[in-house]
């Protein structure tokens, strides 16, 4: 099962980068066990158009069934660290 977290986020925006320590600690500490997918909305509007992203930071974790979570704003690592489990990573 192929698990991906995309981060939608934008270089303008305050909050992006008070997640961004979090996802990188993250992606650390579960050695593989995901993918990270950074989406810049001001580069990639078609791909953020497409998971109807309104808001930053979104963070969606995918799996090969589809959506399993989403969250918009600031995510705590623990709530990120059970949506990825519950995909199967």
């Amino acid at each position: 099962m192929t698990v991906t977290l995309k981060d939608f986020y934008a270089d303008w925006c305050g909050p992006c980068k008070t997640q961004d320590p979090i996802l990188e600690e993250l992606e650390d500490d579960w050695d593989g066990r995901f993918e990270v997918e950074k989406v810049n909305v001001d580069e990639e509007q078609d791909v953020a158009n497409e998971y109807q992203v309104r808001s930053l930071p979104t963070l969606i974790i995918e799996n090969d069934d589809g959506v399993v979570e989403r969250f918009v704003g600031v995510t705590q690592r623990e709530d990120i660290e059970d949506a990825l489990e519950s995909a199967g990573a």
